[in-house]
């Protein structure tokens, strides 16, 4: 539902294509080795390996391919490091922001702040519990439905500040790509830009203690 979650996904299937390609290239190299050198095919016993290197005969290198193994991983290295670069300062970017909410997590409930929402009360805010499951209506979700959800706008930048009361937690809502650990005493920043409407629901990422 970001940009930022689409960039992620793009970044799975490309690196899926290296995956397939070196698991099958590995696969086709093991069945290579255990046919031509199995005892059968290769009947070079241990005793026969010891004599040869005892008689101090020299060994074959291979360089070409040793070169080879070494400059083609490196090669997709290089190749995947630069699109995860990218993805990895494009998640870190600074915006100027048209809202800012801050979250501030308690066991076992979040507290939310529409810091730039004031009213005649000051800032918006509320906390936002989990529903018991005894409570749940027909279609909603075990343990991901809330009584107070954070309702924020479409196709507008978004500053998130996220912090902690207690313990360490962490801010996470797959589907918008985020997850930012909660830390007491310290302020992380997160950006969010949202593509389209919809209910996106955020799980528990952290052993909080």
């Amino acid at each position: 539902a970001t940009p930022i979650m689409q960039g992620i996904v793009n970044l799975h299937h490309d690196l899926m294509f290296f995956i397939t390609f070196i698991l099958f290239f590995v696969f086709v190299a093991m069945g290579r080795v255990l046919y031509w050198f199995s005892i059968d095919n290769n009947p070079l016993t241990t005793q026969g390996a010891k004599n040869l290197i005892f008689r101090n005969e020299p060994i074959t290198h291979g360089t070409t391919i040793e070169v080879v193994w070494t400059v083609i991983p490196a090669l997709i290295l290089v190749v995947v490091a630069l699109p995860s670069f990218a993805l990895l300062y494009s998640i870190d970017e600074v915006i100027d922001p048209s809202l800012t909410i801050k979250c501030v997590g308690h066991q076992w409930y979040w507290s939310y702040e529409y810091s730039d929402s004031a009213n005649e009360n000051g800032s918006l805010n509320f906390d936002s519990y989990m529903i018991p499951e005894d409570e749940l209506e027909l279609g909603e979700l075990r343990l991901l439905e809330v009584d107070n959800r954070v309702v924020l706008p479409t196709g507008t930048h978004i500053r998130v500040l996220i912090t902690a009361l207690d313990v360490l937690h962490s801010w996470a809502v797959p589907s918008l790509g985020i997850k930012v650990d909660s830390c007491p005493g310290r302020l992380n920043e997160t950006s969010l830009f949202i593509l389209r409407e919809g209910v996106f629901y955020g799980q528990c990422s952290e052993i909080c203690g």
